[in-house]
C-alpha cells in the first residue's frame, strides 16, 4: 500500500501547544475540491508533493501566504486516512470507516488536487514529472512523500494474508484482519513483531500486544496465551523513562520478549512464522503461532531513492533544525520521507510544521532560516482499552513532557486523549 495519502501512526500534537501558535487560531475555509485533474497549470508557486497530514497542512499555510491558485498539492489517492486511529481498529475499540474521508474533503479550498503520481524530481530545473510524461515547475518544493510499506520483503507475504490468523494495523486492507485473528484466538502463540528498519511511530507494534493482552484477560483466554514480542531491536523504546515503564508492564503481564529477532518469513499455510537472530547472522528460528500480527518493513518511496534530493537511503535529505533542503534553498522536507533523526510520527508533523513555515517565510524574503526544529515527537503508548502512557521526546531522546506530571505512568485520562480528542483536533484543526 501506498504511503501516499497515509498519515504516521502515532498523533499526540503537544497538546494545546500547537493550537495557540499565530495563524492557527482561525480555520480557513474548507470543503469538497472538485478540481482533481491531471494539471491545471504547468506552474505554481508552490508545488506540495503528498496529501497526507504534512502536505495537506503546509498546503493550507501556504495558501495564505501567496494565495488561492498558487498552490497545488500532488496526491493519487482518493482517500486521505487518519491511520493513528488503527491501532484501535485492530483492537476492536474502533471501527475502521471513522478513519477515512475522501481527499478532496480535506483539501484546502484553492488549492489545486493535482491527482497523479509523481515520477521524477529535477530541482536542477525546478520541476518534477508525473505520470504521462506531465511536466510541472515550480518556485517552492515541499516535499511530503511520507514512507512505503514493504510486506513483499518478508517472503510468503502479502499473499499470506489470504490465511486466518495474521493481520497487520499498518494497512488498510489487514488492520481489520488483526481483529478477527484476535477474536479467533484460541490456544498457542501470540506473536507480536517489529522490522529492521526504520518505522512509522516505534511504539505501534507493541501497542496492539497490549490491547490483546487486555482483551483476552476479559474474555477468559489469557491463560492459554504464550505472548511474545520479537523485535529487531535490542531495546524496548528509544526513550529510557518509558522503556522503564514498558518494562515493567511486559513483566507484570508476563510478556516474553525477544528482541535482536527480525522477521524473515511467514508460512501461513502452516501458522510459521521464521525469524532470523540478528546477532547471529543466517541463523533463523521458527515459532509456530495461533495469532500473527506483522509490522512490515518500511522505507522511502521509490520516487525518491537515487534521487537528487535524497540521502544515500532515500530519504529527503534536510537540515535538521530548519527542514530546509541542505543543497537546494528553495526545497524543503516534512514528514516520514525525511532523514531527520527523530521518531516518524504524526505529532512530528505538526511540530515540523510550524518550524517549516517560519523558515519558508523568511526564505521568501531573501532571510536565513532562524526557527529551529528540537525533534520533539510524542507517541501515546496505548496499554490497554483505556490506559496510555504518554511518550514526548527530543532530537537527543530526552523526555520533552507538556504536562506537569509523570507522563510514564498509565492513565485513563491519556486515552480519552489519543481515542477521542486528538483525531476531532486532527480532522478541525491541524489540518486546516
Amino acid at each position: 500500500m501506498s504511503a501516499i495519502g497515509v498519515m504516521s501512526s502515532c498523533c499526540c500534537l503537544r497538546p494545546g501547544v500547537w493550537l495557540l501558535k499565530p495563524g492557527t487560531q482561525k480555520m480557513s475555509s474548507f470543503g469538497l475540491h472538485t478540481a482533481a485533474r491531471s494539471a491545471a497549470k504547468d506552474y505554481y508557486e508552490v508545488l506540495v508533493l503528498g496529501g497526507g497530514a504534512g502536505g495537506i497542512t503546509m498546503s493550507a499555510r501556504m495558501k495564505r501566504k501567496v494565495g488561492a491558485g498558487n498552490v497545488a498539492v500532488v496526491e493519487p489517492s482518493e482517500t486521505h486516512y487518519y491511520q493513528p486511529l488503527w491501532t484501535l481498529v485492530g483492537g476492536g475499540a474502533k471501527q475502521l470507516a471513522t478513519s477515512a474521508r475522501p481527499t478532496g474533503s480535506v483539501m484546502p479550498k484553492g488549492v489545486e488536487w493535482i491527482k497523479s503520481q509523481v515520477t521524477a524530481l529535477d530541482p536542477d530545473k525546478n520541476c518534477i514529472w508525473l505520470e504521462n510524461d506531465i511536466k510541472i515547475s515550480y518556485k517552492y518544493l515541499i516535499i511530503a512523500l511520507g514512507i512505503s510499506l514493504h510486506y513483499e520483503k518478508i517472503k510468503g507475504l502479502p499473499e499470506g494474508f489470504h490465511h486466518p490468523k495474521i493481520g497487520s494495523n499498518y494497512s488498510v486492507h489487514t488492520v481489520e484482519k488483526t481483529w478477527k485473528a484476535l477474536q479467533d484466538f484460541k490456544e498457542g502463540n501470540a506473536i507480536f513483531t517489529f522490522p529492521n528498519t526504520p518505522v512509522k511511530c516505534a511504539g505501534a507494534p507493541q501497542k496492539i500486544m497490549y490491547l490483546s493482552e487486555a482483551y483476552w484477560r476479559k474474555t477468559g483466554k489469557r491463560s492459554k496465551a504464550n505472548i511474545m514480542f520479537n523485535t529487531s531491536l535490542g531495546v524496548i523504546f528509544g526513550v529510557k523513562k518509558y522503556a522503564d515503564a514498558l518494562l515493567e508492564i511486559i513483566k507484570e503481564r508476563n510478556i516474553a520478549v525477544n528482541y535482536k529477532h527480525n522477521l524473515v518469513e511467514v508460512r501461513a499455510d502452516k501458522q510459521e512464522a521464521v525469524f532470523e537472530n540478528l546477532d547471529k547472522p543466517g541463523v533463523t528460528e521458527v515459532h509456530q503461532y495461533e495469532m500473527l500480527h506483522v509490522t512490515p518493513p518500511m522505507g522511502p518511496p521509490d520516487v525518491l531513492i537515487n534521487s537528487p534530493v535524497s540521502d544515500e537511503i532515500g530519504w529527503v535529505d534536510v537540515d535538521k533544525e530548519t527542514l530546509q533542503h541542505k543543497k537546494y534553498p528553495n526545497v524543503f522536507g516534512i514528514g516520514d520521507c525525511t532523514n531527520l533523526p527523530t521518531s516518524k510520527t504524526a505529532a512530528a508533523v505538526a511540530a515540523q510544521s510550524g518550524v517549516l513555515d517560519k523558515t519558508i517565510s523568511l526564505v521568501m524574503k531573501n532571510q536565513l532560516p532562524t526557527k529551529k526544529y528540537d525533534g520533539y515527537t510524542s507517541c501515546p503508548l496505548v496499554t490497554g482499552y483505556n490506559k496510555v502512557i504518554l511518550a514526548e521526546f527530543d532530537y537527543d531522546a530526552q523526555p520533552l513532557e507538556t504536562f506537569p506530571i509523570d507522563q510514564s505512568k498509565e492513565r485513563v485520562t491519556m486515552y480519552h486523549m489519543k481515542a477521542d480528542m486528538m483525531p476531532f483536533l486532527y480532522w478541525n484543526a491541524l489540518l486546516k
